[in-house]
């Protein structure tokens, strides 16, 4: 069964789905953002970088995502930790201003001050795990996200990690769903996923799960609207 966050879900019939006994979670875009790139780019770029200047490598990041060489880079680019090093120090590059420091920009990625939670990501996530679900985390990613929950005080609520870059292939993949529910002693049909990406998060359906999907555009710091798996978890009204 897939949910989207704009469906008020159907009330279950009964025998018609087993009780819900997991949460499988998408890092980024879901539970955590990114600081802007504004603030990201002065960090290591000498000062002072005014907004011209800002704008100018803003617009310069967005045209290189048109870039053949910087597209290729970001084919199956969550397969491995080389292969997303490669992808996001490839489309820093092709801004003049930031190839001497592409690498450093990528490192930002990697180190959990960053990130940021989203306003309800903590609450969410310890009600949940308090509940009694088992909760884990199932991205396309290029590095251990661990020290990031851990940095946040989250990692405890979490018994399953399941990394892309470990497994050498991408969501919607079955085998990435399938291992959190091996690894969380869940069946596919009693675990939902919840994450941003319509096919990848979404995908999660058709390897026998449930999923819902969060909308787009949610501003870091802000509400993400988790309430609503508190409610698809019969945790609120």
């Amino acid at each position: 069964m897939r949910v989207t966050a704009t469906t008020t879900p159907p009330a279950p019939h009964a025998g018609s789905e087993p009780p819900l006994r997991a949460v499988l979670f998408d890092f980024s875009g879901t539970l955590f953002q990114i600081r802007s790139y504004a603030e990201r780019i002065r960090a290591v770029l000498p000062p002072p970088v005014d907004d011209t200047a800002m704008d100018h490598i803003l617009n310069g990041l967005e045209a290189g995502l048109a870039d053949p060489g910087v597209r290729e880079a970001q084919r199956a680019r969550d397969v491995s930790a080389e292969a997303h090093q490669h992808a996001f120090t490839t489309w820093y590059s092709s801004v003049p201003e930031l190839a001497p420091v592409a690498e450093v920009l990528y490192g930002q990625l990697k180190t959990p001050e960053y990130w940021q939670p989203y306003a309800d990501t903590a609450s969410t996530v310890r009600q949940l795990a308090d509940s009694g679900l088992a909760l884990g985390v199932v991205s396309d990613i290029g590095w251990e996200l661990r020290p990031t929950f851990a940095h946040h005080r989250l990692d405890h609520c979490f018994s399953s990690w399941v990394h892309s870059y470990e497994h050498g292939t991408e969501k919607p993949d079955p085998l990435l769903f399938h291992r959190a529910c091996e690894e969380l002693g869940v069946e596919p049909a009693a675990a939902l996923m919840v994450g941003d990406h319509p096919a990848n998060d979404g995908g999660a359906a058709g390897a026998g799960l449930r999923s819902y999907v969060l909308p787009a555009g949610a501003v870091p710091g802000s509400h993400r609207g988790l309430a609503a798996v508190l409610r698809l978890a019969r945790l609120a009204s």
